[in-house]
C-alpha cells in the first residue's frame, strides 16, 4: 500500500492519532512495536498562525519515527491552509524531522472541536470540507489524506458521495472511522459503509479503516471482509502499545501471541517513562506520563494502591523501583487475554 511516494507493504498498521495520547514517546514506542505510521496530536490551524508555542510544539517529530503524518484541524479556510503550509516546513519549523503527510481531522467528535464546526463538526458542511480539502492539497508540496467519519448522524451518513468528492480533490488516502459523530465512540463501528467506499470501482486512493480493531482476528477480517488498504488501530494501544505487534504477528501468522508478561510490561512502560523524560525534561516528562502509567497494568488485581503510588511519585528512581516491584509481586499472575483494555 503506497501513499504518494510513502510504500508501507502489505496489510500496514497505523497509529492512530490521539490528543494528549499520540506524544513523541509514545510514537516511537509504538513505531518500535511494529506501528507502520505515527500521527501527531491535533494541531490547532489558529494556534499555528498565531504562533502559539504549544501549537508548534506538536509538530515536532524525529527520524527514528518516521513516516509520520502531522495531523492539523480548524474550520476557518485561511487559516487551514496556513497551517498546512507551516506542516509543510515543520522541520524549519519545530525542529526535528517534519512531516511526511499532511492529514487533516475531520474526525474527532469531541463537543469543543465539532461544536464549532472543526472536526467532525464539518461533516454538516460538506461543500465547505471539500473547498477546504482542496486549498490545502493545493497549498503543499507533501501528500495530503484526510480521517472523517461515516456522518454526523444515523439519517446523514454522506461517506460514500464524500469519499469521492475528497479523492476528486487530491486527497491521497481516506481514514474512515466507523462510527457518526453522534455516536462519540459508544456502540461499534460499522464497518459496512468503509467496506462500500474501498469497493466502489471509482475509488483509486487507499482506504484505511478504523474503529474497534484490538487483536488480530478483527484486523484479518477487516481487510478480508471490507477489503481496506490499511487498519488504523486508536484506543486499544493505549496503555497497551504492543497490540501493533500482537496484530501484525498474526496478520503474518495466523497464530495468537500469548499475553505479553507482566514483567514485559514492565519493561516497556520503563521505556516509555525513559522517552519521556528524554524528550520533555524532568517535571513535563513525569506528569505526562501518568495518563499512560497505570494504565499497562489493567487487569492486574489489588493494584489500586500501586496505582496511586505510580501516579503521584515525582521522583524518576522511585518510578523505576515501583515498576519493578511491579514485576516482582506479579511474576506469576495469570493473564488471561493479551488484550485486557476497555476501549
Amino acid at each position: 500500500m503506497k501513499i504518494g511516494d510513502l510504500d508501507f507493504g502489505r496489510e500496514p498498521l497505523f497509529l492512530a492519532p490521539m490528543e494528549d495520547v499520540t506524544d513523541v514517546s509514545f510514537r516511537v514506542l509504538c513505531k518500535e512495536q511494529g506501528a507502520a505510521m505515527v500521527y501527531t496530536e491535533f494541531v490547532p490551524s489558529d494556534g499555528l498562525i498565531r504562533d502559539a508555542d504549544k501549537a508548534i510544539a506538536k509538530m515536532r517529530t524525529l527520524p527514528e519515527e518516521a513516516p509520520v503524518g502531522i495531523q492539523i484541524y480548524g474550520h476557518i479556510p485561511e487559516s487551514m491552509v496556513e497551517a498546512a503550509r507551516m506542516a509543510d516546513r515543520a522541520a524549519e519549523i519545530a525542529g526535528g524531522h517534519g512531516a511526511d503527510i499532511i492529514d487533516i481531522n475531520f474526525g474527532c467528535p469531541v463537543s469543543k472541536i465539532a461544536g464549532r464546526g472543526a472536526g467532525s463538526g464539518m461533516m454538516r458542511e460538506p461543500d465547505k470540507m471539500v473547498a477546504i480539502t482542496k486549498a490545502v492539497v493545493e497549498a503543499v508540496g507533501k501528500p495530503v489524506t484526510v480521517k472523517t467519519r461515516l456522518g454526523w448522524d444515523e439519517n446523514s451518513k454522506i461517506i460514500p458521495e464524500l469519499a469521492e468528492r475528497l479523492q476528486d480533490v487530491g486527497i491521497q488516502a481516506l481514514t474512515i472511522h466507523g462510527r457518526t459523530r453522534q455516536q462519540m465512540y459508544k456502540g461499534s463501528a460499522d464497518w459496512t459503509l468503509i467496506g462500500e467506499v474501498k469497493n466502489n470501482p471509482r475509488i483509486h486512493i487507499p482506504i484505511i479503516g478504523n474503529g474497534d480493531i484490538t487483536d488480530g482476528p478483527k484486523a484479518r477480517e477487516a481487510f478480508d471482509r471490507y477489503g481496506v488498504d490499511a487498519i488504523m488501530i486508536g484506543r486499544a494501544s493505549f496503555g497497551h502499545p504492543w497490540v501493533f505487534r500482537e496484530i501484525r504477528h498474526y496478520l503474518d501468522t495466523g497464530e495468537q501471541l500469548p499475553p505479553l508478561p507482566v514483567k514485559d510490561r514492565v519493561a516497556l512502560a520503563k521505556r516509555h517513562l525513559d522517552l519521556s523524560l528524554l524528550y520533555k525534561g524532568e517535571k513535563r516528562g513525569i506528569f505526562e506520563m501518568r495518563r499512560h502509567l497505570s494504565c499497562y497494568f489493567k487487569g492486574l488485581p489489588d493494584f489500586k494502591l500501586t496505582r496511586m503510588r505510580l501516579v503521584t511519585s515525582l521522583d524518576p528512581a522511585e518510578i523505576h523501583s515501583i515498576l519493578d516491584s511491579i514485576a516482582l509481586q506479579y511474576a506469576d499472575v495469570p493473564l488471561e487475554s493479551s488484550n485486557v483494555y476497555d476501549i
